[in-house]
């Protein structure tokens, strides 16, 4: 019983040790504005245009199809690249900082998993169409949360389609018939995209992103795919992609869609919604003229990306200038900005309500 006692003081003792360690650290060096590290991924259907549009010669892949922007994805965790937190992974800041990074109640639900992941992806080809299973689903079969996503789509060439759902109503047997006798495309409901447009996409809704797109993906953080289908494609050893299609049969809502386009629109120097949902609220907001902003009854972290143009954060500690393409994640405590376009600019706003 003494040693348990000594074992179980010792413990109390380390525990608050590192509690103080810890409010020392807040107290002596206030949050800001983290800029992260994008990490790159080569894919099959991959092209060159996240480094031609946003000035990246760095990008280190010759098929970069994905820029994951902000990550809490285990083994793929956001590095800062500014201030001085520069080296330490999101993860990290998390541990340290709590409810102060990004907020009371998002910590007390996620704990140290950050739960929005943001990417920029370009299709030079024709991705799988392919389905994300719900929370239920995804907590049964992988012990992870579910993937409900959003498309903001940034550039489009001429004639650029994506698949959104079915064009029919369906149901499980059917939809195995048509995939059976190699019909599959009969029934996707295609889409004609344009730059500003934005796809809601929840989970078990099929999907797939064509030809000369670039968008920003903003979605919960999973990274569980089903691929149903991919075009018959192989890679430069002749071998197929895996596919996943009894997976993905219990994952698929049948519902047939007409279309669910949200047409993105501005009204200067005001925050417009586009998408409210239980994962993540998305708005738009295109400025140009100075705008002070006031987070203090959100209680969560905020994540801009820059669509369009340049401009300066302002805080109470320093200022740091985002560009075209980049990603910054606004700390929960950090309640007052002001905005500065250089001389104008176009931004998400991603935060969790």
């Amino acid at each position: 019983m003494l040693n348990e006692g000594f074992l179980f003081a010792g413990h109390s003792i380390l525990v608050t040790l590192q509690n103080i360690k810890q409010r020392y650290i807040k107290k002596m060096n206030s949050l800001y504005p983290f800029k992260l590290r994008p990490i790159y991924k080569d894919k099959i259907w991959g092209g060159d245009k996240i480094k031609t549009l946003f000035g990246r010669d760095y990008t280190p892949l010759p098929n970069c199809g994905e820029s994951w922007e902000l990550s809490g994805v285990e083994d793929n965790l956001s590095v800062v690249t500014n201030g001085f937190l520069e080296g330490n992974n999101l993860e990290e800041l998390i541990e340290v900082y709590m409810g102060d990074l990004v907020g009371e109640k998002n910590y007390e639900k996620f704990g140290l998993h950050f739960p929005i992941l943001i990417k920029i992806i370009d299709s030079h080809d024709w991705l799988s169409v392919q389905v994300h299973p719900d929370d239920t689903l995804a907590m049964k079969r992988h012990q992870q949360n579910g993937k409900t996503e959003m498309w903001y789509v940034l550039q489009a060439d001429k004639n650029a389609q994506l698949v959104n759902g079915f064009n029919r109503e369906l149901d499980k047997e059917k939809f195995q018939q048509y995939f059976k006798d190699k019909k599959l495309t009969d029934v996707l409901n295609y889409e004609n995209v344009k730059a500003g447009d934005v796809f809601y996409i929840p989970a078990g809704r099929i999907h797939a992103l064509g030809p000369g797109i670039c968008l920003a993906e903003i979605q919960q953080t999973s990274d569980i795919t089903y691929r149903i289908y991919d075009w018959d494609r192989k890679d430069d050893k002749g071998n197929s992609r895996e596919l996943h299609y009894e997976q993905s049969l219990d994952a698929i809502d049948y519902k047939g869609i007409d279309s669910n386009k949200i047409i993105s629109s501005f009204k200067p120097n005001i925050s417009k919604n586009l998408v409210e949902s239980p994962y993540f609220t998305t708005n738009t907001l295109a400025f140009d003229k100075p705008l002070d902003i006031d987070y203090f009854e959100l209680d969560s972290f905020v994540i801009y990306l820059c669509t369009e143009g340049k401009f300066t954060i302002e805080y109470s500690q320093g200022k740091e200038i985002v560009q075209k393409g980049e990603t910054v994640l606004i700390p929960a405590e950090l309640h007052e900005l002001r905005l500065i376009p250089e001389p104008s600019a176009k931004l998400l706003e991603v935060y969790i309500k």
